[in-house]
């Protein structure tokens, strides 16, 4: 396993789940306002970055996956975190007529935000949608418990996530590859530059002919107009890998993005 970094950089303000994350596995968090923005201070090879990749409930990070595509970086780690978001407002619940909340916590919660049938205002972060609930009002937050405590905000419904093991995956993202031998997956994009019959067929081929074990498969807009995709791939880390790579080569366009360790930091609940 690889030693604590430095320094992160992950997406603030201080309350997300980003920011809880990256204070326990590294020595120094640099907070910075989106996900792009953390993507491009690694770009610039100012130092390693925290992002949130997929959620157990509403699927693939967006921005994550863009920032991938478009940054030449590497994943270097990955850690689970068990999510557990709260309503948080200065008054009781059937008071509530205005709802902030991220768009990915939306997804998480949809049972209780469906049955508030208040007007939604989406928020860049679990903190800032904290901070938009001010003292007066009948506005709400779904947010974390350390968003609500820093803002001042009283939780008055906790754990109120639509799936009780609501996780999301984060990775750790660099400038350079990891080279330790602990990895224990492997993720690559493969961007289709032609459209033929069977093309992901032959890809996937690649990857059973090996016997490797695939987890994770998402597609996602290549930015070249409608219809057109990349797809974003995690294998289990095992010595044909660079093989597969080296076939998948031969098909279409190929962005490594390495082979990593899992990272442990204990129970978040």
């Amino acid at each position: 396993m690889p030693g604590r970094p430095l320094k992160l950089a992950a997406l603030g303000p201080e309350g997300t789940f980003s920011h809880t994350l990256a204070v326990r596995l590294a020595d120094e968090v640099i907070l910075l306002p989106t996900i792009g923005a953390v993507f491009a201070h690694v770009a610039a090879g100012l130092g390693d970055g925290l992002v949130p990749i997929e959620n157990s409930e509403a699927g693939g990070v967006g921005p994550t996956l863009d920032g991938l595509l478009a940054h030449p970086v590497f994943v270097t780690g990955e850690v689970y975190l068990p999510v557990r978001h709260h309503l948080a407002s200065f008054v009781k619940k059937e008071e509530i007529n205005l709802l902030y909340v991220h768009p990915q916590t939306h997804e998480q919660c949809s049972r209780l935000t469906d049955a508030l049938g208040v007007e939604v205002v989406h928020t860049p972060s679990n903190a800032a949608s904290a901070r938009a609930v001010l003292p007066g009002s009948r506005a709400a937050a779904i947010t974390t418990r350390e968003a609500a405590f820093r803002a001042g905000v009283p939780v008055i419904e906790q754990n109120i996530q639509d799936a009780a093991e609501n996780t999301t995956r984060f990775v750790v993202i660099s400038k350079r590859p990891y080279v330790g031998e602990d990895a224990v997956k492997c993720s690559v994009l493969l961007d289709p530059r032609t459209d033929r019959t069977g093309l992901l067929a032959d890809l996937l081929a690649v990857f059973a002919r090996l016997e490797i074990n695939l987890t994770r498969i998402e597609s996602r807009p290549a930015k070249r107009g409608i219809g057109r995709y990349v797809f974003f791939l995690d294998g289990e880390a095992v010595p044909q890998w660079g093989e597969a790579l080296k076939g998948l080569a031969a098909l279409t366009e190929v962005k490594p993005f390495g082979c990593y360790p899992r990272l442990e930091v204990g129970d978040w609940r």
